[in-house]
């Protein structure tokens, strides 16, 4: 096994000893989730134009988050396990980091948001066309992008700003911050640390409010008088929303 003592790039260990087994697994979720369950969403969303309300909208851009969470990880996976080689440079983990990181600030970022966008449509709908214009759905789309490039940002320096020992090999098939840590000098990893609590006290704001709105919305569906009214709330509105993030993997 090679021992990469310098900073040249690090050696993942992938699932286990069969690259056969780990290859077919990988091809089988990259084929399944992303090309077929993602690119589907994302094409009937964009042709249809029934489709085109701020739900879609939103749902399109999680689609394509999806498609970069497998993008970032499952290629290299199935490129690793065919070369029977491991390893991986220091600027290729350094922006798979970056854009794995990316995508999941984004993607709660985007989650909230969506809430928001349900909260509207079943708590406020006489008022909906108003504030979910396509102004506010592109200012959210953009915040939820901003959101993401500034935690793959600072999770990304923070990571890479400490020195690591040792045969630098990493016990997973893609490079993951908590396994980068474990290769990290004395307390070097403080700073990390301490962005990835500061993250995770968002992310735990985000689940909070996401929790709230979704108490809401039930509230507001409970009190409706008729049965059909609730019926047809749940049916056309919020299961289909909640069973579309299901499907995708959220």
């Amino acid at each position: 096994m090679a021992n990469f003592t310098t900073m040249s790039g690090f050696l993942l260990m992938g699932f286990s000893g069969k690259p056969e087994i780990e290859m077919l697994f990988a091809a089988l979720f990259l084929v399944l989730v992303a090309l077929v369950g993602n690119i589907l969403i994302i094409t009937t969303t964009s042709m249809d134009h029934s489709l085109s309300s701020p739900m879609y909208f939103f749902l399109k851009h999680l689609s394509f988050l999806d498609l970069c969470y497998i993008s970032v990880m499952v290629p290299r996976s199935i490129c690793n396990s065919f070369m029977h080689n491991g390893y991986i440079s220091l600027w290729e983990c350094i922006l798979q980091c970056f854009a794995f990181t990316l995508c999941g600030c984004a993607e709660i970022a985007l989650l909230t948001v969506m809430s928001y966008d349900r909260y509207v449509a079943i708590c406020l709908p006489l008022c909906y066309e108003v504030i979910m214009d396509i102004s506010t759905c592109v200012h959210g789309v953009l915040a939820v992008w901003t959101s993401g490039i500034l935690g793959g940002v600072m999770h990304t320096a923070a990571t890479f700003s400490i020195h690591f020992y040792g045969a630098n090999i990493i016990h997973q098939f893609f490079c993951d911050v908590p396994q980068l840590l474990k290769l990290s000098c004395s307390n070097e990893y403080v700073g990390e640390l301490g962005v990835s609590g500061f993250f995770s006290l968002v992310a735990f704001v985000c689940f909070i409010s996401i929790g709230v709105t979704y108490m809401h919305i039930f509230s507001t569906v409970l009190r409706i008088p008729s049965a059909e009214g609730r019926a047809r709330a749940f049916s056309t509105i919020f299961l289909p929303y909640l069973l579309i993030i299901v499907l995708t993997g959220i």
